[in-house]
């Protein structure tokens, strides 16, 4: 259930309105001389803009405001505006970050002179935000309520409940009711995620029980099944978790959670299910190929995908994220690098299930853009830029990963089965010696 009050912190962020990814520019001078990296004055072409306005938001995220102010400045007034205004945005947020609040919202107002564009959305959101934090809550009313008009879906929910909050303040109750329960029903009605985290703790549930080792036989990544042609297996093993230990489920999902509603929003349900199931094939045809003849069992190597993804997705396209989204992905790295010093560490985890989810799942993230949120890139970029050859990126890279995961199960598929048999041969040549090892000892004194 949401707060219907805003954060205290009302003040736009980096990573939220692309302000981290494609963050404004300024308007006095900040004090800092321009960076090396920024042309000389004179007309920019779009493959210098484009590259001062990602060094811009590289510049923000690392808290360089000064030099990502001047960055986003010299962008300011080229002649298509859809960049021009995503320099502005950005530098707004970099003078807001130098605590010149003036200057920024005269800076996101300045977007609002320019004709329609995607930046459009984002200034009104922060304008309004600047209203509240001035008082003025009739105006910031007026801001949000033109914000909502232009919000992508994802974001119209916490809109309302802005409004909402205005509505109460100024004594609209009728209002207020109104907008809190839009606010209320944003949202995807039922995630995928939830079903998949249903699904996965029926299943390992039962073959915790008594009699539910048959299912944790069926299931399980066993590779010598696995290479009789028993390749389901590759997916089953997502569904049962260790029997002897509650937490392994209990931590499996937990990351499935907090990081599978971000990815379902970044890219929607159906994209989010196909990756979630080729992460899943890429973490068990890693335990495939170099993993122990020891079963593996637990979703582990799809989550590390969707961890993937995150961290990449997010260093790579820079998307529009809330709060919530912001602080997790600053969290991915850490998250990844933690749990595989855990898995080098601890005896019995298959770090090799975990290190090839989550290859693939940055794989993933890098060659496909979130299409369900604002991006650095498509805040300014024209329609049609990105067609052509980028639109082939996701599909040639997609039947590249397979082809890769088609080359570690054949891999697997023959290691496996030379060791079958060669225990084979092994366990017949015992067999054979032992009519003659009783002879011997039949014959021998004693």
């Amino acid at each position: 259930m949401s707060d219907p009050r805003p954060p205290a912190d009302d003040r736009p962020a980096a990573g939220e309105q692309a302000a981290a990814d494609a963050s404004p520019a300024g308007v006095s001078p900040v004090g800092a001389s321009p960076a090396g990296d920024i042309p000389p004055p004179g007309p920019l072409t779009r493959e210098q803009a484009r590259a001062l306005i990602d060094r811009a938001a590289e510049l923000l995220a690392a808290g360089e405001f000064r030099d990502a102010a001047d960055h986003y400045r010299r962008v300011v007034g080229y002649d298509d505006p859809n960049v021009t205004a995503a320099a502005l945005l950005g530098l707004g947020e970099a003078l807001y970050r130098l605590d010149q609040a003036d200057a920024a919202v005269a800076t996101w107002e300045a977007v609002l002179e320019l004709p329609e564009t995607p930046s459009t959305y984002l200034a009104w959101r922060n304008v309004a935000a600047a209203r509240v934090r001035e008082g003025d809550l009739k105006g910031a009313a007026a801001a949000y309520r033109e914000a909502e008009r232009r919000a992508p879906q994802q974001d119209r929910a916490e809109i309302a409940t802005r409004l909402g909050w205005l509505a109460k303040e100024t004594g609209n109750a009728r209002a207020s009711r109104r907008y809190f329960a839009r606010g209320r029903g944003g949202g995807p009605a039922f995630p995928l995620t939830w079903l998949i985290i249903g699904l996965t703790v029926v299943v390992s549930v039962a073959a915790m029980s008594i009699g539910g080792d048959r299912i944790l036989t069926a299931l399980e990544l066993d590779k010598r099944a696995v290479a009789m042609g028993e390749y389901y297996r590759l997916w089953t093993v997502t569904l049962v978790h260790d029997p002897t230990n509650l937490l392994h489920l209990g931590f499996n999902m937990y990351a499935l959670f907090i990081a599978g509603p971000l990815v379902e929003q970044l890219y929607g349900s159906g994209l989010f299910l196909a990756f979630y199931l080729l992460c899943a094939a890429a973490g068990s045809v890693g335990s495939f190929v170099f993993g122990s003849e020891i079963p593996s069992v637990g979703a582990s190597g799809a989550i590390f995908g969707l961890f993937g993804i995150l961290m990449s997705a997010s260093r790579t396209h820079h998307p529009v994220l809330d709060r919530r989204g912001r602080s997790l992905v600053g969290q991915i790295g850490t998250l990844i690098i933690i749990n595989l010093a855990f898995g080098f560490i601890v005896p019995g985890i298959d770090n090799s299930a975990h290190i090839g989810g989550l290859l693939s799942g940055l794989w993933l993230g890098f060659i496909f853009v979130p299409g369900r949120v604002t991006t650095l890139r498509n805040l300014w970029q024209r329609p049609g830029d990105a067609a052509g050859g980028t639109a082939l990126l996701p599909a040639i890279g997609v039947a590249a990963l397979i082809c890769v995961l088609a080359v570690g199960v054949v891999v697997g598929t023959a290691t496996w089965r030379a060791r079958g048999a060669g225990t084979a041969s092994a366990v017949a040549a015992a067999g054979a010696n032992v009519p003659a090892i009783e002879a011997l000892n039949r014959g021998s004194p004693g």
